[in-house]
């Protein structure tokens, strides 16, 4: 089976799945996702349809690979966004790094 279509089995599952928004905007009083909120879940359904997710960044971009691990290797997909970091002013830069490869992890994932 085609990288695409054990995607759309993947998406497929988790619009059956019931996950809930644990995080919370105090300021604009909306809910969103966190990334543990659904990485176990997809985890478990790539591994299950044999497919293996890595998230990598460059200066300027942010990727996330979906490959199948049951092709060839050429059987991949590719999700980028461009790189915007996180800077609140009473962080340290570690900090601050680590907040932008949380945030690009989540809309990655989410993007996939």
């Amino acid at each position: 089976m085609k990288v695409y279509k054990k995607l759309i089995d993947v998406r497929n599952k988790l619009q059956t799945m019931t996950l809930t928004k644990s995080g919370h905007n105090k300021f604009a009083g909306y809910k969103y996702f966190e990334l543990g909120d659904f990485i176990p879940q997809v985890t478990a359904i790539f591994n299950e349809l044999g497919l293996c997710g890595t998230v990598s960044f460059t200066q300027d971009t942010a990727y996330l690979t979906v490959y199948n691990v049951d092709g060839d290797k050429d059987d991949f997909i590719t999700f980028t966004s461009p790189m915007v970091y996180a800077s609140m002013e009473k962080m340290q830069a570690i900090q601050n790094l680590g907040s932008t490869h949380t945030y690009m992890r989540r809309y990655l994932w989410l993007m996939c």
